[in-house]
């Protein structure tokens, strides 16, 4: 279906807009505005107000208690209408728009046609009609055949230019040249490991005159450990990564998740294929065999990659929320991350725009509860598996050991000296004292008498402890602070305990999973559901049901059984979704630029045919996204320049037609770590714990500048937002993000001119311009090495005059002759890291 059809065929779906000329029908038009706002009350429930049943026409002609609801060709006498306008109907805040109401009554004015003979009888519901179940989106993936563009005069170099250069040609439109090579070395840098390339990169691609030259740029990006680094976070924005539980005020910190976020960055370093990538964080636990000891590093990546089930916020540790949410937050998650559907719509009611039964929407949580199961809730302490191996039990046993003999040697020594320095303190006492006060100090608090305490309190010199032993005796302090030295170095010989969080189930226990009246947990109705995957993905009616297991099994299988299903190949709606999110973040729109909405409440496919198949494609490149890069950032359509043409934007001003490559501002993170990069201070120090978020003297959260590491790294606290980052559209994880805004702001200008973050990296930044200009260098050569170091290029003619004057005329800085110098460089390197030329790139 090409794209222009496909519109006409969403804008009737979407809002059942019909065309002028097109007869209206119940089944295409009409039905979809009902079932948006009356079937809820009209044809979902078991009663119906009224007894009126408006799920098909025969239904609404023979009425309710009050009569029919339509008389024929008269929409003016028709309660339906008459209601609707009235605003009577449906009730509540939410009514039916006038656009709306009016091809309601084209529809019955037209004799209110319907596409076939009516069913004699319905089930219960709503069921999913064949309308529905045409929408592109749910239709089987197919591998379209790829166009064939003649007299192209930009090369096609693989099939995605062929579906792009089509489409193009439509509007009468072609690709942009080829960029040059300096931006085009930037750009995938950039695109590939969130770092500018390094000036010899640069400059051997340059210099490189092989045919291959560029394809080997991309294999050098693909295998830097860098890679893992920026396209984890792509995946950990879809994930909701955090790391704290966002359990109100509290938002208790979730000490290992970063195991879950190194998990994701080892994975695509190593290029693991995108359906084992998924499978293992659904049911990673589900493939390592009990019972969990000595587990090997593939074994806790496993365990750790099961993460992904519980980066929704969890408010249980401090009763902000309960664990129905906590449910709910998850399958959003997974819900628009794998299939982007917006499923939580049907856990109240039948989804009112796409054809998500109720029953669907608990089928599917089915797979999830034996894990997050609100029956048997564990909190997140309670899903840590420790790290610890028999042989680190025996160490650690060997080591107690060893201390607490260690121990037994000291704490008499400690008590002899205490005591001795007491008599000797009690000597300097009147004898006739003496034995009074000392059965004062011996007898222990809670049995003194009133005036045995007065004694204690009025004679404080007596009140001898080991922490001011050396005051009285400094050799014995010494000699006892020696030996606890070695009695904590010692401890410290202990191997470490470390722990991974865990989705896991509780063996032998089967929760059921029933619907919800009303979404409402405390009123379950029904028989246990089977767990299953969405009914409208299997369009030949065979919809993908979970067998149970054996009650005696280690799991119910269910998130692997439906991993597995999700990742075979065929699946319509993991495939346009997994792609998609790919090419949204190679040019910073999808082609669906709704990636977390597919259904009618999304965005149409700019390129329908062009998404089935890379959909097609990815798994028959066995699923590897490192060959998927190569693949998209090959094409023509990759490589283009970004000039903008007025001819080009009089007909496609958005360039959704792709023909020119989009100049995209760099993500908050990228920012960050660019300027670090450009200061030479970035620490490339991989995995590991978090870096700890700190709030300065004015409030505002950042990390310690002494930890410049990777941006990647730093802790993700949910009611903590390093406040740099937020200004630059990092995303409020609430639970994720499906895709991120692009803002331009007043905060980013002003974190520019005055965060301390920035200032500190414009003075490192004019400090390396200083040490690498060598001492004495003229202000033209502190502008070449600051233009260098900053936009990889040298200056032009007029920036070098322009930064010259500007570094010898400092008026800004009398009075501050010594320090004038630094400070003018300091502050034209902030203008450069604060530049469009910094932040954007093309």
């Amino acid at each position: 279906m090409r794209c222009g059809s496909l519109i006409a065929v969403g804008l009737f779906l979407v809002t059942g807009r019909a065309p002028a000329a097109e007869p209206v029908t119940f089944e295409q038009h009409v039905r979809p505005i009902l079932k948006a706002y009356c079937l809820d009350c009209h044809g979902a429930g078991e009663k119906m107000p009224g007894g009126l049943d408006l799920r098909l026409k025969r239904f609404a002609l023979a009425g309710g208690k009050s009569g029919p609801a339509l008389v024929a060709k008269q929409p003016g006498r028709s309660p339906l209408v008459e209601r609707m306008k009235a605003g009577e109907m449906p009730p509540g805040e939410k009514k039916v728009p006038a656009d709306q109401i009016a091809i309601i009554e084209r529809w019955i004015e037209g004799g209110a046609l319907t596409l076939r003979d009516e069913p004699a009888t319905l089930p219960p519901g709503l069921g999913i009609t064949a309308e529905e179940r045409a929408y592109w989106f749910y239709q089987p993936l197919k591998r379209p055949a790829v166009p064939v563009v003649a007299n192209a005069k930009d090369p096609v170099r693989n099939p995605i230019d062929a579906f792009v250069l089509a489409r193009l040609r439509e509007k009468g439109l072609d690709f942009n040249p080829e960029a040059d090579r300096a931006t085009l070395v930037r750009r995938a840098t950039f695109d590939l490991t969130g770092l500018p390339p390094s000036q010899p990169d640069i400059d051997a691609f340059l210099k490189d005159e092989s045919p291959d030259a560029y394809e080997k740029v991309l294999d050098r990006l693909l295998a830097s450990p860098r890679y893992g680094e920026r396209w984890g976070r792509h995946w950990l924005d879809a994930a909701g990564y955090a790391d704290s539980d966002g359990d109100g005020s509290t938002d208790t910190v979730r000490p290992f998740a970063w195991r879950y976020r190194d998990y994701v960055i080892r994975a695509l370093n190593a290029d693991k294929p995108l359906d084992r990538f998924v499978i293992e964080q659904l049911a990673g636990d589900e493939l390592v065999p009990r019972p969990w000891a000595n587990l090997n590093t593939e074994q806790v990546e496993l365990l750790a990659a099961t993460g992904f089930l519980r980066t929704a916020p969890d408010g249980t540790p401090s009763g902000a929320t309960d664990a129905e949410q906590v449910m709910t937050d998850t399958i959003k998650v997974v819900a628009s991350s794998l299939l982007g559907s917006s499923v939580g719509c049907a856990q109240c009611h039948d989804h009112r725009y796409d054809p998500i039964p109720q029953r669907d929407y608990y089928q599917l949580r089915a797979v999830f509860e034996p894990a997050l199961d609100p029956g048997k809730w564990r909190k997140p302490a309670e899903r840590l598996v420790s790290l610890y191996t028999d042989a680190d039990r025996a160490r650690a046993a060997a080591v107690e050991a060893e201390v607490g003999k260690m121990q037994a040697e000291f704490n008499p020594k400690q008590t002899a000296a205490v005591r001795e320095a007491f008599e000797k303190e009690l000597e300097k006492f009147p004898a006739g004292q003496r034995d009074t006060l000392k059965a004062a100090f011996d007898t222990p608090d809670a049995k003194r008498t009133a005036e045995q305490k007065k004694l204690v309190a009025t004679n404080p010199k007596l009140n001898i402890t080991p922490g001011v032993l050396y005051q009285y005796n400094p050799k014995a302090a010494d000699d006892l602070k020696a030996m606890q030295l070695k009695i904590t170095l010692k401890r410290a010989e202990r191997p470490a305990e470390g722990f991974v969080a865990v989705t896991t189930e509780v063996p032998g226990r089967v929760p059921a999973t029933r619907l919800y009246h009303r979404g409402d947990a405390r009123q379950p109705k029904g028989a246990d559901l089977t767990a299953a995957d969405l009914t409208v993905t299997a369009p030949d009616g065979k919809r993908f049901d979970i067998a149970a297991t054996a009650a005696a099994a280690p799991t119910t299988g269910r998130r692997l059984a439906w991993a597995t299903h999700l990742t075979d190949g065929t699946h319509p709606l993991f495939g346009r979704v997994t792609v998609n999110r790919i090419w949204l973040n190679h040019f910073g729109r999808g082609i669906v630029d709704t990636p977390g909405e597919f259904g009618k409440l999304g965005q149409l496919p700019t390129h329908p045919e062009l998404l089935d198949w890379l959909a097609a494609e990815l798994p028959k490149q066995g699923w590897s996204l490192k060959k998927f890069h190569k693949l998209i950032m090959t094409s023509t359509t990759y490589r283009q320049s970004s000039k903008r043409d007025p001819a080009k934007d009089a007909v496609d001003r958005a360039n959704t037609l792709y023909g020119r490559f989009p100049v995209r501002r760099l993500e908050a993170e990228a920012v960050r770590d660019r300027m670090l990069a450009a200061a030479g201070r970035l620490d490339l120090t991989p995995f590991g714990p978090s870096v700890p978020v700190v709030e300065d003297a004015t409030g505002q959260i950042g990390t310690p500048d002494d930890k410049p590491r990777r941006s990647v790294y730093l802790q993700v606290r949910r009611s903590k937002p390093v406040a740099f980052l937020s200004a630059f559209d990092a995303p409020a994880l609430e639970p994720n993000c499906d895709r991120r805004n692009v803002t331009t702001t007043a905060p980013q200008a002003l974190m520019l001119l005055n965060s301390a973050f920035v200032r500190t990296q414009a003075a490192h930044l004019a400090d390396r311009v200083g040490a690498e200009a060598k001492p004495g260098a003229s202000a033209e050569r502190l502008a070449e090495v600051a233009w260098q170091l900053a936009y990889l290029r040298p200056p032009t003619g007029d920036e070098r005059a322009l930064a010259a004057a500007f570094l010898t005329t400092p008026t800004a800085l009398k009075g501050r002759a010594k320090d004038a110098e630094r400070a003018a460089l300091t502050n034209l390197c902030q203008q450069l890291l604060a530049s469009n030329e910094f932040l954007y790139v093309d």
